[in-house]
């Protein structure tokens, strides 16, 4: 039976100490007690206390919490000013005149393309367990789009 074993690790972090370091306690000055004891408060203020390390869920686990969150909420995915205005961008591409838009044909827009980017994803992930897989490939969009009938939306 074969073992695997992990690299020993090393008891000092520092580099090799040179000669000078390297005296022996005998030859050292004798310390006075109030001077070992302030080198121990002095160890225990600089050590940093234990941290309780964070629980880790199970994979997958988090994915699925987040998806029931964003299926209960109704505020919008998309950030509300990236997407104003790059619709003014793409308006003034097509119609310069047009300068203004009312807020509600805005959020309309805005919530029809999220509705749209929603349904896009839940098709290609349905071709995606089509094909055995757990992962959203650009094929299973392009698919997803082609069965749709929303290859030529825009």
């Amino acid at each position: 039976m074969r073992v695997k074993h992990t690299a020993a690790r090393k008891s000092t972090t520092n580099g090799p100490r040179s000669k000078a370091q390297k005296s022996p306690r005998s030859l050292q000055s004798p310390q006075s007690p109030s001077s070992s004891s302030k080198r121990k408060s002095l160890r225990n203020t600089d050590a940093t206390p234990q941290k309780k390390k964070a629980y880790r869920r199970k994979p997958g686990t988090v994915a699925l919490w987040e998806i029931r969150k964003f299926q209960k909420s109704f505020k919008p995915l998309i950030p509300a000013a990236p997407f104003i205005r790059t619709v003014r961008e793409i308006t003034h591409q097509f119609a310069p005149y047009v300068g203004r838009w009312q807020a509600e044909a805005l959020m309309a827009l805005q919530e029809a393309a999220e509705n749209f980017i929603v349904r896009l994803f839940e098709d290609g992930m349905l071709c995606a367990i089509h094909a055995k897989r757990v992962t959203l490939m650009k094929k299973d969009l392009e698919l997803a789009r082609r069965i749709g009938g929303r290859e030529r939306g825009w």
